[in-house]
């Protein structure tokens, strides 16, 4: 997987940096479908500002998205990840859910062309 990371009007700290793409790594060991990861970091305001983490999945069919504030960007990511880890197990269910159908026709029209 390859993970582009994006600290938007202002310079990341490394440690910041380093986390944020180790969370997203993480992510590999849910669903290994996984192409691209993309981290947005950005904050509002100055003073008293919101952090805020993005982080969009690539996967095979479509993109999966979180955005989550807070006060501190460790807690930003890390709820963002937890986000993306719920979508990912649901992606997972309807693909083996959709994949099951599949399999039910063919092993239906199998048996149908043997009963002839």
């Amino acid at each position: 997987m390859h993970i582009h990371f994006t600290a938007r009007r202002f310079k990341a700290h490394e440690s910041v940096r380093d986390h944020a793409i180790d969370s997203v790594k993480r992510l590999d060991k849910f669903y290994d479908g996984i192409v691209r990861g993309d981290v947005i970091l950005s904050y509002e305001r100055t003073l008293n500002s919101l952090k805020t983490a993005e982080i969009n999945l690539h996967v095979y069919g479509t993109v999966l998205f979180a955005k989550e504030k807070s006060e501190d960007f460790h807690k930003s990511i890390d709820v963002a990840v937890e986000k993306l880890e719920r979508q990912l197990e649901k992606y997972k269910m309807r693909l083996r859910k959709k994949n099951k159908k599949q399999l039910r026709k063919v092993k239906e029209t199998t048996v149908k062309g043997e009963e002839e």
